[in-house]
């Protein structure tokens, strides 16, 4: 894998210290370094919008948003199908730069690649699908029910799946008609933007449909302010969601959000030890954590407690962490310093409670060893906060009614995952858990670019991402009646 300034479509020539609007300018809030979490060198610096960036990026996108609403559909997804083109043309140029600015491992970096390309797929075949409802009316009359735009949707991700968190909204947003001012995380400004802002500007997308600009809190409340700027969906922590959903409520916008959550991974004393196994440290250790669907909760069953656990450490114990582009680690790092403290606090305050700590705990800069704490209670913080880093928390319950209860006692859960082959009694403890999506047989970490994805409670305001729910999300219902000639009322 070669230096980012060696890959020349994302050449630092062209995005350097600068935002886009549908060319490369530079910011008014100034720049930022781009820090490589494995090592602190710097990639790069990106420009750091401010209040004032977004005031402009918003005016921008609402005057181009009526022209690309009303463009050919066969044209809106041809720009589809190029940006997608692109994407395979400069898949591995791509994946160094998600590998460096995420501290992913190649495998994580490919998947986000693959699933941005299926998002860019998907937007194109929303171009040819049904857009509204004929409804019931008189002979000489029509009344349909359709999809219009927004207008400006403004898009606000996060550092983990940057690629997929951002495409996942823009993507569908702009098939649907809108414009889009997008606000990705300072951290990953390049895997999260530029590489969208590139593949739309190469691919043909008109000046100002789409605008990027990276920044802090300052941007993203702007963006959630500004009167131009019709919805905001955003992906990050409920802390953050709840302050975006109050910014925007101002306003009227409308809100998608989905936010952070304990997920519960349930494993019944029927099921096989082995594979139990496997799903809890894919569960909690895939991208160091640091995932919303992550298996925070690992929930055994007393009678297969044991096994799961001596598996499990077996497992912690073979799997290397470091810098992930030498391409022989299976973790790499927190995104940063202050991630791996806030998670060290987490477990050393989980210890202090009575938690025991079977494998890791402990952490060289910002790289974790995978975690496994065994008698975790509720009211622990590992039971009861997000981890967002690779430690598996067990607890242990007798019945399938207290699996239920540990499940269920939560703000807020994205995913459920419950193990067993009686998919009775799998789907007893499903039918009982809220959640946003659940899975049999499976691990928490799991989504398709087709399906609703979205949380519960805390984990989100019943927004989702994907397949039909994308219709729901970005663009609203219009009634309009055609007549063939004006009624003479009697006034």
């Amino acid at each position: 894998m070669g230096a980012p300034d060696a890959i020349a479509f994302l050449h630092d020539t062209i995005w350097q210290g600068r935002i886009f609007n549908g060319g490369w300018i530079a910011a008014l809030g100034g720049s930022a370094a781009i820090l490589e979490p494995a090592s602190g060198a710097t990639l790069g610096h990106t420009g750091k919008a401010n209040g004032a960036d977004v005031a402009l990026a918003a005016t921008a996108a609402r005057a181009a948003q009526g022209a690309w609403a009303a463009t050919d559909y066969k044209h809106k997804a041809a720009i589809f199908r190029k940006a997608a083109a692109l994407l395979e043309q400069h898949h591995a140029e791509l994946a160094v730069w998600i590998v460096r600015e995420t501290g992913a491992v190649l495998s994580k970096a490919e998947h986000e690649l693959r699933e941005a390309l299926a998002h860019l797929h998907e937007a194109a075949a929303m171009l040819t699908q049904p857009q509204g409802q004929l409804l019931a009316a008189p002979r000489d009359q029509f009344s349909i029910a359709r999809r219009i735009p927004l207008g400006v949707v403004g898009v606000i991700s996060p550092f983990n799946f940057p690629l997929i968190l951002s495409i996942r909204s823009i993507a569908p947003a702009l098939a649907l008609g809108n414009a889009v001012v997008h606000k990705p995380d300072l951290r990953t400004p390049v895997t999260g933007g530029v590489i969208i802002a590139r593949l739309f500007e190469a691919a043909g997308l008109p000046p100002g449909v789409l605008q990027v600009l990276p920044g802090g809190a300052d941007a993203g409340e702007a963006l959630c302010s500004h009167p131009d700027i019709a919805m905001i969906s955003f992906t990050g922590s409920t802390a953050i969601g709840r302050r975006v959903a109050e910014l925007a409520g101002r306003s009227l916008k409308k809100v998608a959000l989905e936010l952070g959550g304990k997920n519960s991974l349930v494993i019944l004393d029927d099921a096989d030890p082995d594979i139990a196994a496997a799903n809890v440290a894919w569960g909690a250790y895939l991208h160091q954590g640091q995932i919303c669907m992550a298996a925070g909760r690992i929930l055994l069953q007393r009678g297969i407690a044991a096994a799961v656990t001596e598996r499990l450490l077996a497992k912690a114990a073979r799997l290397p962490v470091g810098d992930p582009m030498s391409g022989a680690v299976a973790l790499g790092p927190l995104i940063d310093l202050r991630q791996a403290e806030r998670l060290h606090g987490i477990v050393q305050d989980s210890l202090a409670a009575g938690a025991t700590l079977l494998a890791g705990g402990s952490h060289d800069g910002n790289f974790y060893r995978p975690t496994v704490l065994s008698g975790v209670r509720p009211g622990m913080r590992c039971f009861e906060e997000e981890l967002f880093g690779p430690v598996a928390s067990i607890t242990v319950f007798d019945s399938d009614e207290e699996a239920i209860a540990l499940a269920s006692q939560t703000e807020g859960c994205l995913a459920l995952g419950v193990i067993s082959p009686s998919l009775a009694r799998a789907m007893h403890i499903v039918n009982r858990v809220p959640c946003g999506h659940a899975h049999v047989n499976d691990q928490t970490v799991v989504a398709e670019v087709h399906a609703p994805f979205g949380g519960s409670g805390s984990s989100g305001n019943g927004g989702r991402h994907g397949g039909a729910a994308d219709w729901d999300e970005f663009s609203q219902w219009q009634w309009l009646t055609i007549k063939s000639e004006a009624p003479r009322y009697p006034f």
